[in-house]
């Protein structure tokens, strides 16, 4: 099978930096679908994992965490998916990734595709859906069906791929989001999926949430950096929460946190399949959920940009549009 794989781990201006090659076609065990893939896309981690290091791969690695694709055929135990089902899945960061022709995934964490979506519309969303998704409903313990409506959340970094389903998510459950963007597109753009209130990261923010009349927020998720640690703490309300999703490679004072006697969350999408907790499956649950929703026209993609077809060439272009922290939605590369 065909694939986008490195060896070497290089500057993505470097045209070894992916490398088109030819991979055995896996076979589906135990509880493994085998996925023709249709469509992946591109997220922060993908860049995160192939940026410059030492280590050589010497069998090519495959990269690649968001997929949509059609089941090619399923392991003895797999009882939620059959061939010729649509799928969407974000993956098991321990495994081979999405950037090949046919890819094994683990059904618990494959969701049914959206009927009203194309394939690369689709592979847009599972990493981003299953991080705002656990972040708000798992983390921060936010009712999905609105029991905590009118509730605030700030969502920093509200542009991206998190951020953009992310803001869908919270309007469904009656929250009132207060989004941050700096640039005018991404400030259109959290504005057309639903934030009411917008507010510049590149500025003080402290002063612009309290203009808008909240002196604290209930809930902050920080899908950025923790660069805004400080000023999350300033605005989070006493016995409020704040979810990160983001590395600790920055100074975080708990000072504040203890005073307000607030709580501290992380969230990794990925520890449910690494770690194959025994309710690995809500993710499996949470993807046909969102699935529904955009079905029934209340959730919407957030893919921006679309290349064809998946190749070294487009692979590292859409890492290279990553990597400038301006993109807004999804990239995403299609068709083999």
């Amino acid at each position: 099978m065909k694939a986008v794989a490195l060896t070497h781990y290089l500057p993505i201006e470097d045209p070894n930096s992916f490398l088109d090659v030819e991979r055995p076609k896996p076979t589906a065990l135990g509880r493994d679908l085998l996925v023709a893939v249709k469509a992946i896309s591109v997220n922060p981690v993908d860049t995160k994992v192939r940026s410059p290091k030492d280590t050589v791969e010497e069998t090519p690695r495959v990269l690649g965490w968001d997929a949509s694709g059609v089941v090619e055929a399923v392991g003895p135990e797999v009882t939620l998916f059959k061939p010729g089902d649509a799928v969407y899945y974000a993956g098991d960061i321990t495994r081979a990734g999405s950037n090949s022709e046919f890819q094994l995934v683990d059904e618990r964490i494959v969701g049914i595709k959206p009927k009203s979506l194309n394939f690369a519309e689709a592979a847009a969303l599972p990493l981003t859906t299953i991080t705002a998704y656990e972040s708000f409903f798992d983390r921060l313990g936010i009712d999905r069906d609105g029991a905590n409506k009118g509730q605030t959340l700030l969502i920093i970094g509200a542009g991206g791929g998190v951020g953009s389903i992310g803001i869908q998510l919270a309007k469904a459950a009656g929250l009132v989001v207060i989004a941050t963007a700096s640039r005018p597109e991404t400030v259109s753009w959290v504005k057309e999926l639903g934030a009411d209130h917008v507010v510049n990261h590149r500025q003080p923010m402290v002063e612009q949430v309290r203009a808008l009349g909240f002196q604290h927020v209930d809930h902050i998720a920080i899908f950025n950096d923790m660069r805004h640690w400080d000023t999350a703490v300033e605005l989070i309300r006493p016995q409020g929460a704040i979810v990160t999703i983001d590395d600790t490679n920055l100074p975080m004072p708990m000072a504040g946190m203890k005073t307000k006697a607030a709580s501290l969350h992380w969230e990794l999408m990925f520890t449910r399949a690494m770690f194959e907790t025994p309710d690995m499956i809500e993710q499996h649950k949470l993807l046909t959920y969102v699935s529904g929703e955009i079905d029934a026209g209340r959730i919407r993609t957030t893919v921006s940009e679309i290349l064809s077809p998946i190749n070294a060439q487009n692979m590292r272009a859409a890492h290279k549009l990553i990597e400038t922290g301006t993109a807004k939605g999804k990239i995403v590369v299609e068709g083999f």
